[in-house]
């Protein structure tokens, strides 16, 4: 991976760089969201970190600011209501199996707790002659 280095612009650079840089989306202002589909985050064009490279090309480049996150302007989208609802929806979806698969192993984990104490051995009766003898 090539260095990069953070830019330092003014907020009309700024706006200039990410107008020109993002090809999918038009930016009014730097105060305009997306939703990065990469980490999830909803970012501004405050954030959004301007990079240039520091091997041969220099060129420039935008990118998300979320910390591990590299996504680039065609991995961001408009934070629409739908959207929004979409992910609230599956991120509820998501934590609702977490929750079943918690309580299945403590099913497990309970089940296996509670029958493995009470698993009673059973004496083999002794063969019939020696159940005479036992009597006498």
């Amino acid at each position: 991976m090539a260095l990069v280095s953070s830019i330092k612009l003014s907020d009309e650079e700024k706006l200039a760089i990410l107008q020109r840089l993002d090809q999918f989306r038009h930016w009014h202002s730097l105060d305009e969201k997306r939703y990065c589909l990469v980490c999830g985050e909803i970012i501004t064009g405050r954030e959004i970190h301007v990079i240039m490279g520091t091997r041969g090309n220099r060129s420039m480049r935008i990118i998300c600011p979320t910390k591990y996150c590299d996504a680039m302007p065609i991995e961001w989208v408009w934070p629409t209501d739908d959207l929004l609802i979409k992910i609230a929806m599956v991120e509820v979806e998501r934590n609702w199996l977490c929750l079943i698969m918690r309580v299945g192993r403590a099913m497990q984990s309970y089940g296996r707790k509670t029958t493995s104490g009470t698993i009673s051995r059973t004496r083999a009766k002794p063969p019939l002659g020696q159940r005479q003898h036992a009597e006498d």
